[in-house]
């Protein structure tokens, strides 16, 4: 049997670490399929998309920075891409239809429950940052039925804003909207949707947010500890967690979605950490 070929999409697209994912899942699940990285130009993202398909492509994981080009390409969006505006897992359905989909949220969530046994039933959350990447993942938490969930931004209106579109899905959750500096006090869940860390920068928290309870986690993620888990190690955090797993866990629901076999993640985290 020929394999079927899958891809990413991105711009840049050297530095991902999805092709080396994929291929452990493919070799673990004994699934015939091959897995390379596409660059599209940044003004050809449409035409890369259908090439592909039209190509015999079977699906394409789609990263910086085309995820809302993907949402809007699409003929159809999965319900939980559907609020989020973005999307990061294309495939054609037998129709021919191109269909979205977004795993982040999924794989932010598994990764916290079954990878790091973090409690989310009942949790003060708090989420900082409002764009694409806080988006995705704010329906998959609300849906673990925490106590409460804040939104932090530096631009209090954006944090606003998607608190008002995620209102429906809130439950019995508290979900409320904040500037950096306004909490003040404990959370049992504090989550960075920033890529400030990245730059070194750290969005200005105060530190009574922290107790040695808190779990924190860097959607972002290194090899080294980032800016903003060295700041809650500073600060008496204890557990603290980068965005690797979340990687790997949303590659694996995609991989789910396309072939219909998940594969086992804890040994490919392994593997990428000690890369």
């Amino acid at each position: 049997m020929s394999n079927e070929l899958y891809a990413v999409v991105g711009h840049p697209i050297n530095h991902s670490k999805s092709p080396k994912i994929h291929s452990q899942f493919a070799q673990q699940t004994r699934e015939p399929i091959e897995y390379i990285a596409i660059q599209a130009p940044l003004d050809g993202f449409t035409a890369t998309v259908r090439q592909f398909f039209e190509g015999g492509g079977k699906g394409l994981n789609v990263t910086v920075p085309f995820k809302e080009q993907a949402w809007e390409l699409a003929d159809c969006r999965v319900a939980r891409a559907e609020k989020v505006g973005a999307a990061n897992t294309l495939y054609q359905n037998p129709e021919g239809q191109l269909i979205a989909d977004n795993t982040d949220g999924h794989g932010l969530v598994r990764d916290l429950l079954a990878n790091h046994d973090v409690q989310l039933k009942g949790a003060r959350i708090l989420v900082l940052g409002a764009g694409g990447a806080v988006r995705g993942v704010l329906g998959p938490l609300l849906e673990q039925h925490p106590a409460s969930l804040t939104i932090a931004n530096r631009t209090v209106a954006k944090a606003e804003a998607l608190a008002r579109l995620f209102a429906d899905e809130a439950g019995t959750a508290t979900l409320s909207a904040c500037g950096f500096e306004e909490p003040d006090q404990p959370f049992d869940l504090i989550i960075n949707g920033t890529s400030a860390s990245l730059q070194g920068d750290l969005p200005p928290l105060c530190a009574n947010v922290i107790t040695a309870d808190t779990v924190l986690y860097d959607m972002m993620y290194a090899s080294h500890t980032t800016p903003f888990n060295q700041w809650a190690l500073d600060n008496g955090a204890v557990r603290v967690f980068d965005g690797l797993g979340m990687l790997i866990e949303q590659a694996a629901e995609s991989f789910r979605v396309w072939r219909g076999v998940r594969p086992e993640t804890a040994p490919v985290i392994d593997a990428m950490r000690n890369d």
